[in-house]
């Protein structure tokens, strides 16, 4: 144990420092019971190194935020050993574990892209597959020409009624 004497923090003096926040839902919710604290702990430390890229503009073609942080940087940062630092990358990453992040390989000795994800879900309605209808065009009469019949009432021309009167 070491044998120096902490001191208290006195009124404002706890705001003069940096922090690390570890978002209250990876602790307090039943979804992330089983995800180690340690994990949590480099979940958050992702989050403090995406608002650094995003202030630098490292985004994708889709617009998404990535970092680079290399296993020998989180072993240095978290103390810990090779396989320790490959455990809890592939407990937060989406092929192998809670899916809290995406890893994106670049190859020829380039650093791996890290994509940190949202920790809260939305809730999207089940997808039911649409049927597509095939689009019916309107039928129409013939669009052939040819002469016009032409409707009469049939009744012949109206001929004055011959009556006996004098003016007629």
């Amino acid at each position: 144990m070491n044998n120096i004497n902490f001191d208290y923090y006195y009124g404002d003096e706890s705001n003069q420092f940096s922090f690390y926040r570890i978002p209250r839902q990876l602790v307090t919710g039943s979804g992330f019971k089983s995800l180690s604290t340690d994990s949590k702990l480099l979940y958050g430390l992702l989050l403090d190194r995406m608002g650094l890229s995003a202030k630098n503009g490292w985004y994708d073609e889709a617009g998404r935020v990535f970092i680079y942080y290399t296993l020998d940087e989180i072993q240095k940062d978290l103390n810990c050993g090779h396989e320790k630092a490959v455990k809890l990358l592939s407990e937060l990453d989406t092929g192998k574990g809670f899916g809290l992040i995406e890893r994106v390989k670049q190859g020829q000795g380039r650093p791996t892209k890290i994509f940190v994800k949202r920790f809260t879900t939305r809730e999207r309605p089940p997808q039911t597959p649409v049927p597509q209808e095939v689009p019916r065009l309107p039928i129409f009469g013939s669009q052939e020409f040819g002469k016009t019949e032409v409707k009469t009432s049939g009744f012949r021309k109206c001929r004055l009624r011959k009556t006996g009167h004098k003016l007629y």
